[in-house]
């Protein structure tokens, strides 16, 4: 509770619980904005039974309100209390919001256009091999697609995608005609492997 208070505190630097006998580092915390997060499963219900309880009585009327978009973003104090947090913790914590789900478009946003994005850090993989890497604009769709059905927003474009070129990063290194890989829909689905695209030769031409 000291840290996100505001408080000097003694951190153990790298390698600390190695070398019991390091000086420690002092940290003040005073001006440490602190963001604490995480899914809270379990706390959309507690939300929802709040917001839909009824009054008892003779004059009971029902006090049920309509629950519409994210319940999240109607979090209160008190809910987190119901949900297991200590009173003291929610009190340092006096900002409550709620993220939104990732969009497709969002999510292709995410692996193009970064500078270290998905697409481009593979390309470059394949690059020092001489292979170009080709993702259609349905397959990036696909991928986007795969992780909103996944439920794991951004996390999941990587395995998706890893799980996909896996046997391709293993198998170019050790050829040298292959000219470029593709990926679209299709092999997003797992309906085709990822098509690659052999080097014409001079055998070829002729």
């Amino acid at each position: 509770m000291k840290i996100l208070e505001g408080t000097i505190c003694n951190v153990p630097p790298q390698g600390g619980r190695k070398h019991p006998q390091q000086e420690y580092i002092q940290i003040n915390t005073e001006k440490i904005l602190f963001i604490c997060g995480g899914a809270f499963v379990g706390l959309p219900e507690i939300i929802e039974r709040r917001l839909g309880r009824a009054s008892l009585g003779f004059h009971g009327i029902s006090q049920a309100q309509e629950i519409t978009g994210n319940p999240l973003e109607r979090t209160e104090p008190e809910d987190l209390l119901s949900f297991g947090l200590i009173p003291e913790f929610i009190g340092r914590l006096p900002v409550i919001t709620a993220l939104r789900q990732l969009t497709e478009e969002e999510l292709v946003s995410i692996l193009t256009e970064p500078k270290n994005a998905l697409i481009k850090q593979y390309g470059k993989q394949l690059g020092l091999n001489g292979v170009k890497l080709k993702v259609t604009r349905d397959g990036l769709t696909a991928l986007a697609a795969e992780a909103v059905k996944r439920g794991t927003g951004a996390r999941a474009l990587r395995s998706i995608f890893e799980r996909l070129m896996l046997d391709v990063m293993y198998d170019i290194p050790s050829r040298d005609d292959v000219e470029s890989v593709t990926i679209n829909s299709s092999v997003v689905s797992g309906e085709k492997p990822p098509i690659i695209r052999k080097r014409r030769t001079d055998k070829d031409a002729a």
